[in-house]
């Protein structure tokens, strides 16, 4: 070919080989075989563990400038063995009275826990709204509690604090937030199972 660029990749090619070890693992982890069936986490992540997998449940979200909400929830605290970080996602739901599930709300991040106990994460959220936030973690008591740092791209709200507990198999969160016009409060409280 001349004077283009081909979009074809050659089956022999380096980007070939790598993109079919990819879907080979892949395919390998989603089987249950190869390294992510592998009960291992890395050392840094361990203190975590307990947050580890997909969590569903209710929650019920209120603030003095808005109407009191209920919704449904998914969370996921996901990890790689070879990474000392925690992969997150939130999705939230409302229920229509036709019974059709509704997207309200979704957020992902990451965390990254230290040795000394303390934690850096930091959110997105799908209104466009970034949070970076630090807190500590007990492992023993099953409880991460964070505080922003910083909040970005947000015109009313200054501060956020999320409190997780796990008890008896089952998550609790609590979020607060303070805006322009009101004062750290409750915004919302879930309970969750793990799946």
């Amino acid at each position: 070919m001349t004077g283009g660029f081909s979009h074809k990749i050659s089956t022999h090619s380096p980007v070939s080989h790598l993109q079919n070890t990819i879907r080979s693992s892949t395919k390998e982890e989603m089987d249950g075989g190869g390294e992510a069936a592998t009960p291992t986490t890395h050392p840094a992540v361990q203190p975590l563990s307990f947050l580890l997998g997909t969590w569903k449940g209710q929650g019920e979200g209120g603030f003095p400038t808005i109407t009191p909400f209920q919704y449904f929830e998914e969370v996921t605290f996901s990890h790689h063995p070879s990474k000392p970080v925690v992969a997150y996602s939130q999705k939230t739901w409302k229920l229509k009275d036709s019974g059709e599930a509704q997207p309200m709300h979704g957020e992902s991040g990451y965390w990254r826990p230290k040795p000394d106990g303390t934690i850096e994460v930091v959110i997105a959220q799908s209104t466009g709204l970034v949070e970076v936030q630090k807190g500590t973690f007990d492992a023993k008591e099953k409880i991460v509690a964070l505080r922003s740092e910083l909040i970005g791209n947000a015109t009313k709200v200054k501060e956020i604090s999320r409190q997780f507990k796990v008890v008896n198999d089952e998550l609790t969160y609590v979020v607060e937030m303070a805006t322009t016009v009101t004062s750290l409060q409750s915004h919302l409280k879930a309970s969750l199972k793990k799946l």
